[in-house]
């Protein structure tokens, strides 16, 4: 789990005083090689504004209709003049759950694995993340740990299957099948943002198993520089499990960006005593 798989496209484009970080390709200009469109895309999902900060309700539900609720505030760090980029998830509710952090420190080289760590507040334990647990549940939900900070671009072939009026689709195939429980899957990615707003997962049958859907995108105010931007975001994503019948919803809100996140605060020494940034 080094760069990211999703992808990025940070446009500006000077509008009432605003500028806005996205951009449809004018119809005059030719048309984005897969490799362009999957990394702009990789930027919108991952890596806008230096840093960013957003609270998250979590509902999972299973197909008997009973639901399990999450709370939790996340913060992201980028590395200047890299893609890497640091992660810190503090949980506030339920009870069983309060307390524990999950630490990321994503690499781009693709050599390098992931620092992930997770603290146990209930053992008082911190355990570090294997590499091999990328793509293993996030606490008990159908999002994985993969997904939260995404997967890294060159662990997979990119085609662009199809064009439509406003979205390219992209199959991406894995370069190590035996790592990974997919054959291939498919991202929709809108072409006036270059957001990533809908990925299938495909077995070695073709079939369809697991759904990741952006539902609902905002553009969030900030400022870069001395400008004021708007930075398209989304604040609703719903994953479904074909499998098993069970669903997970996150739904952002208080998000902020280029808010003066320092790097100490990605540190082993807060995962015990979080700061106060990831507890408010």
């Amino acid at each position: 789990m080094k760069k990211s798989m999703i992808f990025l496209a940070v446009w500006l484009l000077l509008c009432g005083g605003i500028v806005r970080a996205e951009s449809a390709e004018p119809s005059s200009s030719p048309a984005p090689s897969v490799e362009d469109i999957v990394a702009r895309a990789n930027r919108t999902a991952y890596y806008q504004g230096l840093d960013g900060k957003s609270k998250v309700q979590m509902t999972i539900t299973d197909k008997q209709g009973r639901t399990r609720n999450r709370e939790f505030i996340i913060l992201r760090k980028n590395t200047p003049d890299s893609d890497n980029q640091k992660y810190f998830v503090y949980f506030l509710a339920p009870a069983d759950v309060r307390r524990m952090v999950f630490m990321v420190h994503k690499y781009a080289a693709p050599d390098k694995d992931d620092d992930r760590w997770l603290y146990l507040p209930n053992l008082d334990l911190v355990r570090r993340i294997a590499a091999g647990d990328k793509r293993t549940s996030f606490v008990g939900s159908d999002f994985l740990y993969e997904d939260v900070s995404g997967r890294s671009l060159v662990e997979d072939e990119h085609q662009l299957l199809r064009t439509t009026e406003d979205s390219y689709v992209i199959k991406n195939i894995p370069k190590k099948p035996d790592t990974v429980e997919f054959a291939y899957y498919l991202v929709s990615i809108d072409k006036a943002t270059y957001m990533p707003m809908k990925m299938e997962y495909y077995d070695k049958n073709d079939a369809l198993f697991r759904v990741i859907e952006s539902q609902k995108l905002e553009r969030i105010k900030a400022v870069e520089g001395q400008q004021e931007v708007e930075y398209p975001t989304v604040t609703r994503s719903v994953v479904k499990d074909l499998r098993t019948g069970s669903t997970t919803e996150m739904v952002f809100s208080e998000v902020r960006y280029n808010i003066g996140l320092t790097d100490d605060l990605f540190t082993e020494r807060y995962l015990k005593r979080p700061p106060k940034e990831a507890m408010r």
